[in-house]
């Protein structure tokens, strides 16, 4: 869902290159059918030197999901370029929508390990949700610049839009819907404003 962007030291070309192939190879076929010699021989490296920068396949995704949470911090920041939260929130869709390709092959790079991992994975399955509730905070945090009062309920479905679209999308493997159903989105977004008084007893 996010542009992929390093923000890791250089402390060694292989070891970025493998970070960079585990990331594309848990998006694409998931964490456990991708094994550490799945990621030595998309990086082009070998596999007895995987072990010095990574003791287990489990090390190597705590620094996808890291990676991941840098990528995804400078795309929100990015949206936020305008100062306008509106506007935020419609440039996250408009780069989703830029990536629909992407999502409708592997789905999201985010909620896709966040519904993979179990207990058995704990410590990396609460890194992978904390990726998802970054974002949720970040979407409610728009609505409440907007000056709207239900922004918890926005953020959440925002988020929950999204999420459905791209998974549909993903299970259809239809980036032509899955960009149509963005569009929908986005048009929601532009129908979001400030509650009138009345409006509110109504809702009550």
């Amino acid at each position: 869902m996010a542009n992929k962007v390093v923000f890791m030291p250089r402390i060694s070309d292989k070891r970025e290159r493998l970070i960079s192939a585990a990331d594309a190879l848990i998006h694409r076929q998931g964490f456990y059918r991708t094994t550490l010699a799945h990621i030595a021989e998309e990086a082009k490296v070998p596999l007895g030197n995987v072990y010095y920068y990574f003791k287990t396949k489990e090390d190597i995704c705590k620094a996808v999901v890291t990676e991941r949470k840098q990528s995804l911090s400078h795309t929100l920041k990015s949206c936020c370029r305008r100062n306008e939260p509106k506007d935020a929130l419609m440039n996250l869709v408009k780069v989703m929508i830029g990536h629909s390709r992407e999502l409708a092959e592997a789905g999201c790079p985010l909620s896709g390990l966040c519904q993979e991992l179990n207990e058995e994975c704990a410590e990396l399955m609460d890194s992978a949700d904390s990726c998802m509730k970054y974002l949720m905070d970040w979407s409610t945090e728009q609505f409440r610049l907007m000056g709207l009062k239900r922004a918890e309920e926005l953020g959440f479905e925002f988020v929950s839009r999204i999420q459905g679209v791209i998974l549909l999308g993903n299970i259809l493997n239809d980036p032509r819907q899955l960009k149509r159903q963005l569009k929908e989105v986005a048009r929601w977004i532009e129908e979001q404003g400030p509650v009138c008084p009345d409006q509110e007893r109504v809702a009550a």
